[in-house]
């Protein structure tokens, strides 16, 4: 082989060579490549004592912008979590993340009134969205947020943390699965004793109303997701203590009663005012389960009742808010299902005003 050819033949080897290298490179990412960006919105103390050290602990998730309007707490969080300085936007800015293609979903952590407005935009700027709970203060916000989602081609979660995490999925399942034998009686409580009266969930138009948009829609989340039913009428009662600067605005305790076409009968109450309780028991005619505490962020512990035996099933721990997170990634990559949609919140909220008139009212309401 001559000179020239001997360096046709090598530089043609080099570039096939870089060819297969580049190919091999599309074919298998690095891990950081394949993981879906996020940008949180609100970085309160949900966002920086939970959310954003859960992405430790994501393998298909990972944070690339912050959204806040306290540009020193979101330089100190940048630093903290490897966002880039020109990755921090405010609220005015928001929209500009349109043009940033390190942000595929955005992950909203504001006050409940605020969840349909940041939702609209961030689909108009072209990313998924992940919201907190409840999805917002009213059936026609919700509404707004599924079709704005929809008309951009965009997936929209409800953070439902809970129905990741394997203590509850393991009673979903036990129950749907008739472990306990036919479901006749659900029962759960949810309150703890709300301090600062100044704080934006004892802000009607912030959190579009008390105990029961922050901590009665677990449990009553979680009737319907052990029963897999959807009620037919409620019946209910509210009241809030004389004279507590609190409960200006909204409710401090609520209890209510949701009666189901199977005939299961939920007994649930929610309050702001009593000693923490996290609960909820599902009775059957051959058994019982029960989740206590149910819904914390850890310690959560699982008492099964059959027959004349009683024992405490022992799952592993895993963080709520990286699960949730990984299942949105993983539907928003594969464009799979999403167990917790925008429809899924809409019923809650819908169902929320429903427990709200029978409440102000005194009268059954039908539903469905």
């Amino acid at each position: 082989m001559g000179m020239r050819s001997r360096r046709e033949f090598l530089g043609a080897a080099s570039v096939v060579a870089a060819a297969q290298q580049s190919r091999a490179q599309q074919a298998a990412p690095p891990a950081e490549q394949i993981r879906i960006g996020y940008a949180v919105v609100g970085l309160g103390r949900l966002a920086q004592n939970q959310i954003l050290p859960a992405f430790a602990k994501c393998s298909r998730s990972r944070v690339t912008a912050l959204v806040s309007g306290d540009p020193v707490k979101a330089a100190r969080l940048a630093a903290q979590y490897g966002v880039r300085t020109s990755n921090i936007y405010t609220y005015q800015n928001y929209d500009s993340m349109a043009s940033n293609p390190e942000v595929d979903a955005i992950y909203i952590v504001l006050p409940n009134g605020m969840h349909a407005e940041y939702t609209i935009r961030g689909a108009k700027a072209g990313k998924h969205i992940l919201t907190e709970k409840p999805m917002a203060n009213t059936p026609g916000d919700c509404r707004a947020m599924i079709d704005a989602c929809r008309s951009a081609g965009r997936k929209l979660m409800v953070a439902y943390r809970c129905r990741y995490e394997p203590y509850n999925m393991a009673a979903i399942r036990m129950v749907r699965e008739g472990e306990i034998g036919r479901l006749k009686v659900f029962a759960s409580d949810h309150g703890f004793n709300i301090g600062d009266p100044t704080q934006w969930r004892l802000n009607l138009k912030l959190a579009g109303g008390g105990s029961l948009m922050d901590i009665g829609i677990y449990s009553l989340q979680a009737a319907r997701y052990t029963s897999g039913e959807e009620p037919a009428e409620i019946s209910a009662t509210m009241f809030s203590t004389p004279g507590d600067p609190r409960f200006k605005e909204v409710e401090e305790t609520i209890l209510f009663q949701l009666k189901f076409p199977s005939g299961l009968v939920a007994h649930i109450s929610s309050s702001y005012g009593y000693a923490g309780n996290n609960r909820y028991r599902a009775i059957g005619d051959k058994g019982w389960l029960e989740l206590e505490p149910a819904t914390s962020y850890t310690g959560l512990r699982l008492r099964v009742r059959q027959g004349n035996v009683t024992r405490e099933i022992d799952l592993p721990q895993a963080d709520h808010f990286a699960a949730e997170m990984d299942h949105f990634s993983e539907a928003i990559r594969n464009n799979t299902a999403i167990r917790t949609p925008g429809e899924d919140g809409l019923q809650d909220v819908k169902l929320m005003m429903a427990i709200y008139e029978a409440a102000r009212t005194g009268r059954t309401v039908r539903v469905g």
